[in-house]
């Protein structure tokens, strides 16, 4: 009925051999036989995946070099009996350890999803008698019965079919459905395990199951684990650096103080105090922080994160790879435009639902104003087996029953005002001619109120388009040939609609089938959402590439593509068969790819990840499964995506809307954004430290800070304010940046001169503080314990995301507290005796504060006059183009 049906080969996947299906008769199988086979080929099912014991995972996740750190900083503190900084420090990597291993716990079930797919019970003949048993029961050799509605349980050929229509998207992509039929091409000949039929019924010979179908095949796609995430991967390079460091300086600290003569005691105390405290520890917990209110913000827009770091993952990426049947599309046929002599029309609305428009010279038009679209509406609605079933509760949406496209024609016809129950009440149908392939057209014939009958025809336009079937003139039938090339190059799918009336009823039925004149053609698409276009431009804004990786025709990719700007009509398509038979050229130079098999897209994906590009793959199919599994984060619709995709993805959209993926880019970078800010933050702090216990005796200070000073500051400020950090709110700009290059450093663009700077500014005012108490008889220890945390915290506030406002006010809350503190440092008692400080006058306290008011209009005015620069890749995310 449709064209676009070119020979697609095998059933996806196929490669792997049919198994045999010898000593079945038309009585199917004998019992004895079916268990033998049961035992040589095992169940139809797909085999789970071995789950990892959890002591694995956990030593997965402590192999993080960040951790791995963490753990050395807490084992120094213990020896130095510092147990409550040792308690902070295994806390933050207790919880960091458990959130990874319970988050991989909820990733790892996409193979035992596959079993969901395959249909519980089937319908087979055994013994000559017909039975139904599960479907893990089936076995090659098996005669299976299939009608509308039921999961196809295996592979098979089919031996005998009646109007049988499956449909295969979930498996190849391909938006129709596909007619059956005995013999013939694989593609048409055969059904795939986990298809659905759309309509009629049929006898299927299974030829493969379990991991020998189409199923099972794509199971062995999906059993890569997934890898580190971009952040995961530059935390580790951070996390190397940083040790090195560390020990480096701090061997430095403990040489020098040997050298000018201080106990060797208390410098190696003071060198462990020194390193604990240039170790970021809140660090895991700011990560922690900010991906858990970023999955509790895409959960709030309709996103659920099945793994933690896939929230800052999405922030990271340059190439969303997408599907397009159900993922940008609506996954569903509409009858999109119109064609008759007499002009054009298009037709308006979303869903099966009856409600919508039809348009013509831009105005709405009915029945009554347009007779000519009202004809070639009526025919396509006669010459129909579909029906529309609304919604139980009449708030749900509307479902086709039948053939999608034929329902598409229903659809088309209620808009326009046209009643099929009253057109079937006025022109009852007395005979058909069903469609098949060879004839590509359907026909019927009804009775009119007056007893003559009317021909109703429709089919692929090369089929009606004929002297021998339309009596029409050559010039119109020539009009209608080229219109029809025009609808199919821009990816409809076109059916021609004819008719004819005649006195009595003409015998014979084959001759229904002449003399009909032409009343149009119907332009079918499976219609883009009205949110992939501004989805696809706020993409390209935010500088990452999209591209089109489908099992549909190519006509139909190139104008989806073409229609939402991810490709223009004149690039390229690259398909399948050049992809296989390696005719192809590089697969990042094309952005649209159709008639993909699942192994395809897998490919595909990672030849973009082989280029540098940070890949997300979207999608709601059996087929996309392994490709959302092995890109960098799966994202898989929610409602219409199968168990398999969304048990494969990272991320599940819950209202299928590919907007929402626009929002989870944008917590990403938010989470990714945190991460830097804290780190300019802490690593500041750090550089201070240690700048002040090395510079800090070339000014008259012996030894600026007492170990127990060092770990109080590093407490204060790492503790609560850091971590609050990690909930700063995206920044204006976030998405008007292009994404950072993947190789790129967590401290790359600029990140590592900013630290220096901070660093050295806040060491300057604290050794200046130090300086002046020295030379007024002050305790310049105190004041430089006092003066370091203060202006540190000052330094936490100038980093908010959004200065002036309210946003975010447990970082104003934590900095409150954090200030409070330090003061009680060198003002109480007990915390003087623990800390060895001296008390200060209320005028020195005043000094403290006003130099933390330093830290933050420092911090604000390099923001300003050194903003992050632009990755240097940016103009280099288009695959080398």
């Amino acid at each position: 009925m449709s064209e676009q049906r070119d020979g697609r080969g095998s059933a996806p996947g196929t490669g792997a051999p049919r198994t045999a299906s010898s000593g079945s008769s038309a009585a199917g199988l004998s019992s004895a036989e079916a268990a033998r086979r049961l035992t040589r080929h095992g169940p139809n099912a797909i085999p789970a995946q071995p789950s990892a014991p959890v002591w694995r995972r956990v030593l997965q996740q402590l192999r993080d070099p960040l951790i791995l750190v963490l753990l050395a900083a807490a084992a120094l503190t213990i020896a130095t009996g510092d147990l409550s900084d040792a308690a902070v420090i295994l806390l933050v990597v207790t919880v960091n350890t458990t959130v990874g291993v319970v988050q991989e716990v909820r990733a790892e079930q996409a193979v035992t999803a596959l079993s969901a797919m395959s249909a519980p019970t089937a319908r087979v003949v055994r013994d000559g008698e017909e039975r139904s048993l599960p479907a893990a029961e089936v076995v090659p050799g098996d005669l299976v019965l299939v009608a509308e509605g039921d999961i196809v349980p295996a592979d098979g050929d089919v031996l005998s079919a009646t109007r049988l229509l499956t449909d295969e998207s979930s498996l190849t992509g391909e938006s129709a459905p596909v007619e059956k039929a005995v013999g013939g091409d694989p593609a048409h000949g055969t059904v795939s395990a986990g298809t659905v039929v759309a309509r009629g019924h049929g006898r299927v010979m299974v030829t493969a199951t379990g991991t020998g179908s189409a199923l099972g095949r794509i199971a062995t796609l999906m059993g890569a684990a997934p890898g580190p995430t971009p952040l995961q991967r530059r935390l580790a390079g951070f996390g190397r650096v940083l040790a090195v460091a560390i020990v480096a300086l701090c061997a430095l600290v403990l040489a020098l103080g040997l050298v000018r003569g201080q106990p060797v005691e208390l410098m190696i105390v003071a060198a462990i105090s020194l390193a604990v405290a240039a170790v970021p520890e809140s660090l895991p917990a700011v990560v922690t922080l900010a991906l858990a209110l970023g999955a509790r913000r895409m959960a709030d827009r309709h996103a659920i994160v099945r793994r933690l770091p896939a929230v800052e993952t999405l922030g990271s990426v340059t190439v969303i790879a997408t599907d397009k049947t159900g993922t940008l599309t609506e996954g569903r046929m509409a009858a999109e435009d119109l064609w008759t002599p007499r002009g054009e029309a298009t037709v308006s609305g979303t869903g099966y639902q009856p409600r919508g428009r039809v348009v013509r010279d831009g105005r709405a038009v009915t029945a009554d104003d347009a007779p000519d679209l009202a004809a070639l509406l009526r025919a396509a609605v006669l010459c129909n087996d579909a029906a529309l079933e609304p919604p139980p509760d009449g708030s749900g949406e509307w479902r086709a029953l039948g053939d999608p496209t034929e329902a598409a024609l229903l659809v088309a016809g209620a808009r326009l005002g046209l009643d099929r129950a009253a057109l079937a009440r006025e022109l009852p149908r007395v005979e058909e001619i069903p469609f098949d392939s060879g004839r590509a057209r359907m026909t019927t014939v009804h009775r009119r109120p007056d007893g003559t009958v009317r021909v109703a025809c429709k089919g692929a336009p090369e089929s009606l388009l004929r002297p021998q079937v339309l009596a029409d003139g050559p010039d119109l039938l020539a009009r209608a040939a080229a219109r029809a090339e025009t609808m199919a190059r821009d990816g409809y799918r076109v059916l021609a609609v004819a008719t004819a009336d005649h006195d009595t009823p003409v015998e014979p039925p084959g001759t229904w089938e002449s003399g009909l004149s032409l009343l149009g053609l119907v332009g079918i698409l499976d219609p883009p959402r009205g949110t992939s276009g501004p989805t696809i431009a706020a993409c390209r804004h935010a500088g990452i590439v999209p591209v089109l990786i489908t099992g549909d025709h190519p006509l139909t990719a190139r104008a989806v593509a073409g229609r939402l700007g991810i490709a223009s009509q004149e690039e390229e398509v690259t398909t399948g068969q050049r992809i296989r038979a390696g005719t192809a050229g590089e697969l990042t130079d094309v952005h649209v790819y159709a008639r993909t098999t699942p192994e395809q897209k897998l490919d595909i994906v990672e030849a973009w990840r082989a280029a540098g590009h940070v890949v997300a793959m979207t999608g709601d199919g059996v087929n996309d499964g392994p490709a959302l599994r092995r890109a960098d984060i799966g994202v898989a619709m929610g409602r219409r995506g199968t168990e398999v995709a969304r048990q494969a993805a990272d991320l599940v959209l819950a209202d299928d809307n590919p907007a929402t993926i626009v929002s989870a880019v944008e917590e990403g970078r938010r989470v990714y954004a945190n991460v830097r800010r804290f780190l300019l933050y802490a690593l500041a702090g750090g550089t201070a430290e240690i700048l002040v216990m090395l510079l800090g005796p070339l000014f008259g200070m012996p030894l600026p800070l007492l170990p127990a000073q060092i770990l109080w500051v590093n407490l204060l400020t790492h503790g609560l304010p850091g971590v609050a950090l990690g909930a700063e709110p995206v920044a204006p700009d976030a998405m008007r940046r292009p994404p950072r290059p993947p190789a790129q450093s967590v401290l790359g663009a600029g990140l590592w001169p900013r630290i220096l700077l901070m660093g050295a500014f806040v060491a300057t005012v604290t050794l200046a503080a130090g300086v002046w108490a020295e030379k007024t008889d002050r305790p310049w220890q105190s004041m430089v314990f006092l003066v370091l945390g203060a202006t540190q915290l000052g330094v936490a506030l100038g980093s908010r995301a959004r200065p002036g406002t309210l946003a975010n006010p447990f970082l104003l809350v934590a900095v409150g507290v954090a200030l409070c503190l330090q003061a009680a440092g060198v003002c109480l008692p007990p915390l003087r005796e623990l800390l060895g400080t001296e008390p200060l006058t209320l005028g020195d306290l005043a000094i403290a504060c006003v130099l933390s008011g330093l830290g933050y209009v420092v911090m604000r005015v390099q923001a300003r006059v050194w903003p992050e620069r632009p990755p240097p890749a940016a103009g280099r995310l288009d695959g080398g183009r």
